[in-house]
């Protein structure tokens, strides 16, 4: 597995890393606590140093057994979000220092650490990036020892670009074959400021995979059956015909071909996959394959070519 520095924290990480939001139950229908075991186990075989989980993941669940299962393991990254209270109905955010550093607390015991070497604030609103208070209470929790370094998982580029200016030493975004505007708009802020990226929703909850049907019908407890409207659904669907060109020579599927668009990007440390069993993520590695080059220069400008040409904010 290649290694990729992660921005100017010091960890150098693999380039493919395994997200534990889909292993958890909570957004894409129940998974065997086993199964999910054995996809992490099956990750560290594979090399993967960097998993990405939040506390929110199976109300700790998915900390615990990341806890248990990377125990003792050398050069490896777990990677842990805060800012969700789910003890009420519906959840809320919350972002008093209070709070956070009792989270921090519960995180840490979970994955047996005496402090959690990155910790992001799970989806932050813009409001209280601008109040510019809480960068500050990151900070003092880093002078505390309880983390080593803060960063933020955001919901856009705006809110992105505020926590870089205050510090944040990573920054976690989607980044896809379909969705590329907030990583885009932020590429000079990384670059400056030698921020790690990871790039989530790298095959867009599914869609790049390539191999839905239109009339594609989620389980109960799927979160797509609420992202998108049946005519959304379906237009991402057949917006992925001007994509298939991709799929040639040692690219063998459109999945593969989203997944190394997401490597040919400088700015990413790390993609972030969420494969639900191991042969999800198996069949992932296999396909993705040797690298780089990633994607050719020519195929990467055909792809914001066509894009642009259909309307898509780049």
């Amino acid at each position: 597995m290649r290694q990729r520095p992660l921005g100017k924290t010091g960890f150098v990480v693999s380039e493919l890393s395994l997200g534990t939001f889909g292993l958890s139950g909570d957004g894409y229908g129940p998974v065997a606590e086993d199964e999910a075991e054995r996809v992490i186990k099956k990750a560290l075989d594979i090399g993967i140093t960097l998993f990405d989980t939040a506390d929110a993941y199976g109300a700790g669940k998915m900390e615990a057994l990341l806890g248990r299962t990377c125990a003792g393991q050398e050069g490896v990254l777990v990677v842990t979000k805060g800012g969700v209270d789910r003890t009420t109905d519906p959840s809320r955010r919350r972002f008093e220092p209070e709070y956070l550093e009792a989270a921090i607390g519960r995180s840490c015991k979970r994955l047996k650490k005496d402090a959690l070497d990155l910790y992001l604030l799970h989806h932050p609103s813009e409001e209280l990036l601008l109040r510019g208070e809480i960068a500050g209470v990151m900070k003092g929790f880093v002078d505390k020892g309880i983390i080593r370094h803060w960063g933020v998982a955001a919901g856009n580029h705006e809110i992105a670009r505020m926590a870089i200016d205050q510090g944040a030493a990573v920054v976690e975004l989607p980044y896809n074959l379909q969705q590329m505007i907030d990583v885009n708009r932020i590429t000079g802020d990384v670059m400056v400021a030698r921020t790690g990226v990871l790039a989530r929703s790298v095959l867009g909850y599914g869609v790049l995979t390539g191999m839905w049907a239109k009339d594609r019908v989620f389980v109960d407890g799927d979160h797509r059956n609420d992202r998108w409207t049946r005519t959304e659904l379906e237009s991402r669907i057949d917006s992925l015909d001007m994509l298939r060109f991709l799929v040639k020579g040692e690219i063998h599927s459109l999945r593969a071909a989203a997944v190394r668009f997401v490597l040919a990007s400088h700015v990413v440390s790390s993609a972030v996959l969420g494969p639900k069993s191991e042969e999800q993520l198996k069949e992932i590695v296999r396909e993705v394959g040797a690298g780089p080059r990633y994607m050719s220069d020519d195929d990467i400008r055909e792809v914001y070519r066509v894009l642009e040409h259909a309307g898509v904010q780049l």
